[in-house]
């Protein structure tokens, strides 16, 4: 069973709507059931004595704890999918692939199909199993991008090759540069944003810039400036979730196209965000060499440019 603690933030609200806010992949009808079975906890206050919840209208109270016990998950298997792959590099130990924006890296809530996940078994079926979160649903998997971020990723073939990608990661010596076009422009040419970042107590499914959070550091860099654009280069130095967009919305140059992060409108006809991953350097699993790889941007993002010229 899976425990979730959420700190009461907005006080006034009925329990079921505030946790099927905070719990955005449940609905307030499994939210309700939850509460019915005695599976949600009320902390007060001042480390009071927790107890039961029985009446999903509950109003919250300011600084209780919630706690919520979920029921446990059946591990998802996914299916091989016949999704077209734009492979860049592959060999016996790892496949680079170039994904396109829209398509999610793994199943999760809400996407247990059409994934790159089932993309990649349809194609390369040794993949199966090849999993070490015990989850079986990441095959190969060892980083991720966002839904609507394009670019390299890539994915490990062999056990021996997993785990050395892995340990890449964790050292940060794996090296991922994007472009994105932001809103703006920075006050310097280049420069270093170390911001730490953490949940946002609001809205817990985002995230954002917070003293008590994670360490994150982001490397920006102006490749282009237009009137009211500019086209940057940014280097990561650590990997928390949604890092670049929380920094650069941070730095009042949110990404172009990020609805969640930055500006609802002017979007510039996008149907997504514009950031992309540009180039990857990993040290080769077999070889011990470092590779670089890149991937241009889509045509899609290179009309953008052009017609701001």
């Amino acid at each position: 069973m899976r425990t979730l603690h959420i700190q009461v933030d907005q006080p006034g609200q009925r329990i079921d709507q505030f946790l099927a806010t905070a719990i955005p992949h449940l609905s307030r009808s499994q939210i309700q059931k939850l509460i019915r079975q005695g599976q949600v906890m009320v902390v007060p206050a001042g480390n009071g004595e927790p107890y039961p919840l029985d009446r999903p209208n509950t109003k919250t109270q300011s600084g209780d704890t919630l706690i919520v016990h979920l029921p446990p998950e059946p591990p998802a298997q996914p299916e091989p999918e016949e999704i077209p792959l734009d492979v860049v590099y592959e060999d016996e130990a790892v496949i680079v692939v170039n994904k396109p924006a829209g398509l999610v890296v793994h199943p999760g809530h809400g996407h247990r199909s059409g994934t790159l996940v089932n993309a990649l078994l349809a194609r390369y079926p040794d993949l199966a199993g090849l999993d070490q979160s015990g989850a079986g649903d990441r095959p190969g998997i060892v980083h991720r991008l966002d839904k609507d971020t394009s670019g390299l990723i890539v994915v490990a073939r062999t056990a021996a090759a997993l785990r050395h990608l892995q340990q890449q990661f964790k050292a940060r010596t794996v090296e991922k540069t994007y472009l994105t076009l932001v809103f703006g422009r920075p006050d310097s040419p280049q420069g270093v944003i170390d911001v730490p970042l953490g949940r946002d107590l609001r809205h817990r499914q985002k995230f954002a810039a917070r003293p008590d959070g994670k360490p994150a550091r982001t490397r920006y860099k102006i490749r282009q400036s237009f009137a009211k654009f500019s086209l940057l280069e940014i280097g990561l130095e650590t990997g928390r979730t949604h890092q670049i967009r929380v920094h650069l919305a941070w730095l009042g140059c949110p990404v172009v196209g990020d609805t969640v992060y930055g500006r609802k409108k002017n979007r510039l006809s996008l149907n997504r965000q514009f950031l992309h991953a540009w180039r990857l350097t990993f040290e080769h699993p077999l070889s011990n060499q470092l590779l670089t790889l890149e991937a241009p941007l889509t045509s899609e993002l290179q009309n953008i440019l052009v017609n701001l010229d």
